[in-house]
C-alpha cells in the first residue's frame, strides 16, 4: 500500500480527465470545497497575496489571475483579505474543464469581482494582471512541463506569481490516504487526494525550477500541513 515517493508519480489524476463529469464531478468539487476549508488550504496563497501586496505599496486595487483555480475554493478568503486591508480585487478564475468552469460560476453569481474563464493557461491571452496565483495546480503537471507553466504565469504577472503546493512526504500521504477512506465514498477525491500528494515536490524539485531561465529569483518556503509556499516576482 505504501507507495515509493522518492520520485514525483506521473499517474493522471482523474480530474485530468476532461470526459469525467456531472454528478460524480460536481460532488467532487464539493467535497474538495470541505476538504481545503478544513486543511486551511488558502493560507498560504493569502500570504503571498500580502507579500506581492506589501511589496508594491499597498495599492488600493488588486487584480488576481487564479489559474487552475477549480471551482474556486481560494476566493473566499482572498476577498476576506481585501475587506480587510480595503483593497478593490477582482479575480480571474481560469480553468480547463468546462463542467468545473460552470461550477466555479454558479459558485460566485453573488460576487461580482469574479469572472470565470475556460482556457488552457498555455493559450491564455490576457492582458497582465498584478498577481496570478496557482493552488493545488502545478502537480498536476511533469518536471519536464514545468519550466513552461512557470514562465507563462511569471509573463503574465506585475508583481509576482504564488504557487501553493504540496509537499510529496509519507505522512501527508497516509493521513489524506485514511481521511478520504473514512469521509468520502466518492471514487475522484478518494483516487486524486492521496495521487495529488504522491505528484507533489520536494525541495530539490524546487531547486530544479531554479536554473530554469527567468525563474533564478524563485523562492520556496515549506508551510503546516504539508504544503510549499512558491513566489516569483513578476516578469511584466
Amino acid at each position: 500500500m505504501w507507495p515509493d515517493l522518492r520520485q514525483r508519480s506521473k499517474a493522471l489524476e482523474l480530474m485530468d480527465d476532461r470526459t469525467i463529469g456531472g454528478t460524480e464531478l460536481h460532488e467532487a468539487l464539493r467535497q474538495l470545497r470541505v476538504i481545503n476549508w478544513a486543511l486551511g488550504a488558502a493560507r498560504p496563497t493569502v500570504e503571498g497575496v500580502a507579500h506581492f501586496w506589501h511589496a508594491a505599496g499597498q495599492p488600493t486595487t488588486l487584480t488576481i489571475l487564479d489559474v487552475g483555480a477549480g471551482s474556486g475554493d481560494m476566493s473566499s478568503a482572498l476577498f476576506r483579505w481585501a475587506k480587510h486591508n480595503a483593497v478593490e480585487l477582482h479575480i480571474v478564475l481560469v480553468d480547463i474543464h468546462p463542467e468545473t468552469c460552470a461550477a466555479a460560476a454558479q459558485a460566485h453569481t453573488d460576487e461580482p469581482g469574479v469572472t470565470v474563464i475556460c482556457s488552457d493557461l498555455l493559450q491564455l491571452a490576457l492582458q497582465p494582471v498584478d498577481i496570478v496565483t496557482a493552488a493545488l495546480f502545478t502537480h498536476h503537471f511533469s518536471q519536464e512541463q514545468l519550466p513552461d507553466v512557470y514562465r507563462a504565469m511569471v509573463h503574465a504577472a506585475r508583481y509576482g506569481v504564488i504557487v501553493n503546493d504540496l509537499h510529496r512526504h509519507p505522512l501527508a500521504w497516509a493521513f489524506i490516504w485514511i481521511a478520504t477512506r473514512v469521509l468520502s465514498r466518492n471514487r475522484m477525491i478518494r483516487n486524486d487526494a492521496p495521487l495529488s500528494v504522491q505528484r507533489g515536490f520536494r525541495a530539490a524539485d524546487l531547486q530544479q525550477l531554479r536554473a530554469v531561465p527567468g525563474l533564478g529569483r524563485l523562492q520556496y518556503m515549506w508551510r503546516p500541513l504539508f504544503r510549499y509556499l512558491i513566489l516569483v516576482p513578476g516578469g511584466v
